[in-house]
């Protein structure tokens, strides 16, 4: 039976990118393995001839899984369907927020599709401090932003505002539709 070695340029890839998610430095995460920071330096250079060993150490010191350094990433793609994903309704508005990606770790944000009807203004209280919105119009044309002052946009427009004080979301047009990013900071 044959045996590969290990996939350096993986293992080097996987490092410099976990490492970073975690924001340690090369002598940190070499310090918290037990290993010499020049071995970590060779291993994130794709030089150097990793043990199994060493590769569960810095797993742990990462709080990642083995898999996690020596599998290559593969693109995830996700698709959900007009009409489909998880739809919650106002009860003050005819509006409805679709959560089309929640913040994955190490993220700091959620994307929804918004899609209203004229007739009732979708007033939302402030969520937490350092919240921003950014809304892409897609269909229709809606009031958006702060309560006090909101904006007219309409299909390819942008806006971004703070989520952290009250704000606003009126359709103005049958079938508006928009992607709103709730970015948490």
């Amino acid at each position: 039976m044959e045996q590969r070695g290990a996939p350096l340029e993986v293992i080097a890839h996987s490092l410099r990118r976990e490492r970073d998610r975690v924001g340690l430095s090369l002598s940190e995460l070499a310090k918290r393995a037990g290993i010499a920071k020049s071995t970590l330096s060779q291993l994130e250079s794709a030089s150097g001839n990793p043990s199994v060993e060493t590769l569960w150490a810095l797993s742990v010191a990462l709080d990642v899984p083995f898999s996690r350094l020596v599998e290559p990433r593969r693109p995830k793609v996700q698709v959900i369907r007009a009409g489909e994903g998880p739809g919650v309704h106002s009860e003050r508005a005819d509006y409805v927020a679709t959560l089309l990606a929640s913040c994955p770790p190490g993220a700091r944000r959620d994307i929804y599709l918004i899609t209203a009807e004229p007739g009732s203004r979708r007033e939302s209280d402030p969520h937490m401090p350092g919240v921003v919105e950014h809304v892409v119009m897609g269909a229709g044309r809606a009031l958006v932003g702060l309560i006090e002052d909101p904006v007219e946009v309409g299909p390819g427009d942008y806006i971004a505002y703070p989520g952290d004080v009250p704000h606003v979301f009126e359709a103005l047009e049958p079938g508006t539709a928009c992607c709103m990013v709730s970015e948490h900071v």
